[in-house]
């Protein structure tokens, strides 16, 4: 084919755009802690960086509109004895943060109303935590706010546990153990499911509030740390992580049968920095960042596999990253996502993800509904075992600036998360499910008599040679009809039939010559109860006028006419003598056309060989010629060393 196809998408030319210095935040002093973490969270309103701090633990707050260079002293989040892990904003309230350290405490935190980090005072003001939460045994690496009940959520530790915490009473309710160190973990968009990754190379999946894992199988075999990324709604999950020979993976999961990811692991890269994966429900795009490099993949998630569409390349590497809700971008530069990476630890660059569109109004086709700020239920009823998605909000009020309304529950919202979509087991029963048997041609309903003439009327003018057209032209003003087709003697191509005179017939068409193939397929179809048609008649000398309209006289049937003989038991009648001279004669015709192309491809070859002879000539004397001129400048270098050899003699004696 002249072209190629190409995949439907309305995120195929989405492209990441970096930000100039002083849209940056700079000044910072992110933590150089290695333990695998994001390094830092954002939300609509704040970003939290895990701090270098002296004496104890530490982050910081910055306002996203307060870009540029930070103040040498900013106020601190203070309060852990140990240096911050990893922190977490609230997906229902904008101003508490969680934050979890190597103390294993976990504190919460609200950011006081109207903070800045501009202050008039030499020593600003530290901020405090409202609650202190002691429960773990050892290091809190991991904190993740549950994403459709409020004031919940899960920590991980070094003590190989995860608990589930409930913020009003401040107790770990919920205890799921492991076998190792958890390297990362999800929830599902109901948040009654919980993935984690550990060291074990274990992928488990579990009911929190049964606390049991219901599914655990191998997750990636390298010895490096994976990650796990729960995609929305879906029942897949998105994970990444190292091969044995340290190659970077991708892998997509069914959650209900995670015996090994659907198509097998994808190798990526063998770049030796974990890749970060960050999952958006509203482009059901997929987002990779590796650690130490600078570069982010994105793939669309389509037909129950990765489609990679493009790739965010920069010269800086990025340690952390982390990428802002859906209903905080800026939907009047298209942007359907933003990420902020630390870069060299001093200065956080914002990313924007943007899809080039012309239009300057609100684009819905790329902004559905997405989670708003309003929580599914209470952190009891969570306890209690209610299952519901958060509410979502119609993103073209937020693009008006009015108040985000909330939009009717889906079908799938309806359902509590349950996916709509098939099972990949089942979609291959639906392709392995027998399909109807086309209709064959030519048999509902099967063709009169009048309708099989009319048909090899019309494949007979389809099939007409330049040659009868002329002689056909000759005669305007009379009109013969043929003994019809008969049948043809094997091997024949084409059969010309010889037209006699007749009674010319209502609907005249041009008489030409039909292949055999195309008349003995027509004749076996018609009805059984009918005798075998071995003459059609055909009409011959059409006029010009009857010729330049050839849809209506396609259109019109031909009469049947007295001549037709279908011989006795309607076997079909021998080929007239003219009929067998006229094949003869053009089957000569041919034959002294293949001895004359046969002739000239034999006098090219000739004519190749001698051409290829002289080349061989040339090489040849080329070959020698330059032999003699080597053998030349032999003799003279042997002339000028004995004619130097002389000369120092000579000078010898002298």
């Amino acid at each position: 084919m002249a072209g190629r196809f190409v995949r439907a998408s309305k995120y195929r030319h989405i492209f990441g755009r970096s930000s100039r210095k002083e849209q940056c935040y700079d000044g910072l002093r992110v933590s150089g802690n290695a333990w695998d973490t994001n390094l830092l969270k954002a939300n609509p309103l704040f970003l939290s960086v895990n701090w270098e701090a002296s004496g104890g633990g530490a982050f910081a707050v910055i306002p996203l509109h307060e870009k540029g260079r930070l103040p040498e002293r900013i106020p601190l989040f203070r309060g852990h004895t140990a240096v911050v892990l990893d922190t977490d904003w609230s997906p229902f309230d904008n101003y508490l943060v969680a934050s979890a350290s190597d103390d294993a405490k976990v504190f919460l935190w609200r950011v006081p109303e109207d903070f800045s980090l501009h202050t008039e005072d030499e020593e600003p003001t530290d901020i405090s935590p409202m609650s202190k939460l002691s429960g773990h045994s050892r290091k809190v690496g991991h904190v993740l706010f549950n994403p459709a009940a409020e004031n919940v959520f899960a920590t991980t530790s070094g003590d190989y546990t995860s608990k589930v915490w409930d913020v009003e009473h401040g107790t770990p309710k919920l205890t799921l153990k492991h076998a190792d160190i958890v390297q990362s973990l999800s929830w599902n968009a109901t948040g009654s499911l919980l993935v984690t990754t550990s060291r074990d190379k274990k992928l488990r999946i579990w009911d929190v509030r049964q606390e049991k894992a219901v599914k655990e199988v191998p997750g990636h075999t390298g010895a490096k740390n994976s990650r796990a990324v729960w995609m929305g709604e879906h029942d897949r999950v998105a994970t990444t992580g190292f091969s044995r020979m340290s190659d970077r993976q991708l892998g997509l999961w069914d959650i209900r049968e995670p015996k090994e990811p659907i198509g097998g692991f994808q190798t990526l890269d063998s770049i030796s920095g974990v890749c970060i994966p960050f999952w958006d429900d509203g482009t059901q795009c997929l987002y990779l960042a590796g650690r130490g490099d600078g570069n982010i993949r994105y793939y669309e998630y389509q037909n129950d596999k990765f489609e990679y569409l493009s790739e965010y390349k920069s010269a800086d590497p990025q340690r952390g990253i982390g990428f802002l809700p859906k209903r905080a971008v800026n939907m009047h530069e298209n942007e359907v996502m933003r990420a902020f990476k630390s870069v060299k630890d001093s200065y956080i660059e914002p990313i924007s993800f943007i899809v080039p569109r012309r239009a300057e109004g609100f684009q819905d086709d790329i902004y559905p509904p997405a989670v708003g700020s309003q929580p599914a239920m209470s952190a009891a009823d969570w306890f209690n075992g209610e299952v519901a998605l958060p509410p979502r909000i119609d993103l073209e009020s937020v693009f008006n600036g009015q108040e985000p309304v909330t939009v009717a529950p889906s079908s799938k919202s309806a359902a509590a998360g349950e996916e709509t979509h098939e099972s990949p087991s089942a979609a291959k029963e639906d392709k392995e499910a027998p399909q109807p048997a086309p209709a064959a041609a030519y048999r509902a309903p099967k063709p009169s008599l009048t309708e099989t003439k009319d048909s090899i009327s019309q494949m007979a003018s389809k099939f007409a040679d330049k040659k009868e057209d002329e002689e056909d032209d000759g005669d305007e003003e009379e009109a013969e009809e043929d003994d019809g087709f008969r049948e043809p003697p094997r091997g024949a191509h084409r059969i010309i039939p010889v037209p006699t005179k007749a009674e010319p017939s209502k609907s005249p068409l041009t008489a030409s010559a039909v292949p055999a193939k195309d008349f003995v397929n027509l004749a076996s179809e018609q009805k059984p109860s009918e005798p075998t048609v071995a003459h059609a008649s055909l009409a011959q000398n059409v006029p010009k006028e009857a010729k330049a309209d050839t849809s209506t006289s396609r259109e019109q049937p031909t009469a049947p006419t007295n001549n037709q003989s279908s011989g006795s038991g309607g076997q079909p009648t021998a080929p007239a003598p003219e009929a067998n001279e006229h094949l003869q004669s053009s089957l000569q015709r041919i034959t002294s056309l293949l001895e004359q192309q046969n002739r000239t491809i034999a006098a090219q070859s000739d004519r190749i060989g001698q051409l290829t002879a002289e080349v061989d000539g040339l090489k040849t004397r080329m070959s020698e010629s330059q032999s003699t001129a080597d053998r030349d400048r032999d003799r003279e270098h042997d002339k000028d060393e004995r004619i130097k050899q002389l000369e120092k003699e000579l000078e010898g004696q002298t």
